[in-house]
């Protein structure tokens, strides 16, 4: 069973975060700099929410708030849907399918310590098949 741990393994791990005051704006000009579409909320090592660009789109955007003048809280997801680096691609997937989300927090003992996306986990998986099929065709070949 491939796990959590094994898509960090081979990505940096960064975690981007912001407060619950932070202006909807402030957020935005962090993800645009990072070139990320979720940010978590956390505050005093706690994870608060996440925010994403659909957030923004349906939250700010579709019910004419002023970025500038919004905060956070207003606008994030609460008490996320979280996964372990222990739990299984698979469940990412299903999680992922079932509820219509991009991402996923991942915790550790109460804590954040990362995020995988939709892209994280069909990459993962295409690199998995990939070699599995190398190895199918080096046992058929041999």
């Amino acid at each position: 069973m491939k796990t959590v741990q094994q898509i960090f393994n081979t990505k940096p791990l960064e975690i981007f975060s912001v407060t619950s005051n932070t202006s909807v704006l402030d957020a935005l000009k962090l993800m645009t700099e990072k070139n990320i579409s979720a940010l978590l909320i956390i505050e005093n090592e706690q994870l608060l929410g996440i925010f994403t660009e659909r957030d923004y789109a349906r939250k700010i955007v579709l019910q004419g708030k002023a970025s500038k003048d919004t905060p956070i809280s207003e606008a994030m997801t609460a008490n996320p849907i979280t996964v372990t680096t222990s739990d299984s691609i698979d469940l990412c997937m299903q999680i992922m399918t079932d509820k219509h989300i991009r991402h996923l927090p991942v915790v550790a003992e109460n804590k954040a310590i990362g995020m995988v996306s939709i892209g994280d986990v069909v990459k993962f998986i295409i690199a998995d098949q990939k070699q599995t099929i190398s190895q199918l065709e080096s046992y058929i070949n041999s």
